[in-house]
């Protein structure tokens, strides 16, 4: 079994994807991970919508472009009447639960042999439009997944990271 830091190392957005169809017993195995991903007071305010359909494959590329042909998508939110809520400031943990889970659900695909893309780089408002997201859901990704094309490799620049001590304050 490969240790966490090797999975996350092989881990990289991947943006060519084969046509193959996503399995649903590992669809399964990565929507678990996102299940029982830590977020705040427990409260698990995270929503996901797997897409399969072709339709709603169309539907997902009218809010970005970034699907890059992948044969499946998790459109990752949170229900914000569920978000734990910091009661200094009023600050509340959507976002923050959402990118844990989301990070769980792309580590969970690595090891299923799936290759995934954390996508920001969506319209919110079309997105809420067109799968018809209630008033408390908000999206905060999209996360094409699929098998990688033939070629798929990393973008220049993904293994470089700055020196440990360059990150601590």
């Amino acid at each position: 079994m490969q240790s966490f830091l090797d999975l996350a190392k092989k881990r990289y957005s991947v943006r060519s994807y084969k046509e193959t169809p996503v399995e649903p017993e590992k669809l399964k195995q990565v929507l678990e991970a996102g299940r029982i991903a830590p977020t705040a007071c427990n409260n698990q305010p995270q929503r996901i919508k797997v897409i399969t359909d072709p339709t709603e494959l169309e539907m997902m590329d009218e809010c970005t472009p970034c699907r890059f042909g992948a044969p499946a998508a998790l459109l990752i939110c949170y229900d914000k009447t569920v978000c734990w809520e910091r009661r200094f400031d009023g600050a509340h943990s959507g976002e923050i639960d959402a990118s844990i889970i989301t990070t769980h659900l792309m580590l969970a695909a690595q090891e299923a042999g799936l290759g995934v893309c954390w996508v920001m780089y969506f319209d919110p408002v079309k997105t809420v439009e067109l799968f018809a997201l209630p008033d408390n859901i908000v999206p905060v990704a999209f996360l094409p997944i699929g098998y990688p094309a033939e070629g798929a490799a990393p973008a220049e620049g993904h293994s470089q990271r700055q020196a440990i001590e360059d990150l601590l304050i």
